[in-house]
């Protein structure tokens, strides 16, 4: 996993350094980063807005009994989304609009979930201890 990281942190720049300057080539440089900046204020839109509801959405979670980690996943995909996009270049844009898709989203969850190691059957042992005298004060024993 880390060997992947540590390819897509080196070949992931270049790839997009490229990209740039051939759509640069092709539009021209200022429409080039015109086209940067609407992307990434057209996906912040969209991302603010997804965040929001999936905030709403895990609350109503939470009103009904129900663990919101599903809705936690969602927000924390839509925060990469945000990344994503706030990050110059036309290939992290394409992945955060891709991860704008709730669909796309759960398939990637349900992909990855197997691979995470989740403990199970762990307990805490615990003693509860009744301390129904007066309270002390924290620094009583101090001359």
């Amino acid at each position: 996993m880390i060997r992947i990281f540590i390819a897509l942190l080196i070949f992931l720049p270049l790839a997009e350094l490229y990209v740039l300057i051939e759509v640069g080539s092709e539009i021209g440089g200022i429409s080039t980063i015109f086209l940067c900046l609407l992307t990434a204020v057209i996906g912040g839109s969209l991302v603010r807005l997804q965040g929001l509801q999936t905030l709403l959405q895990a609350r109503r979670a939470m009103l009904a009994g129900e663990p919101p980690a599903v809705h936690a996943l969602h927000g924390l995909a839509l925060a990469m989304a945000g990344l994503m996009l706030l990050t110059p270049g036309f290939i992290t844009d394409i992945i955060g609009f891709l991860m704008l898709i709730p669909a796309l989203r759960t398939a990637l969850f349900r992909h990855l979930l197997p691979y995470i190691d989740r403990p199970a059957g762990q307990w805490i042992d615990a003693e509860v201890i009744d301390d129904t005298g007066p309270p002390q004060h924290p620094y009583r024993h101090i001359p």
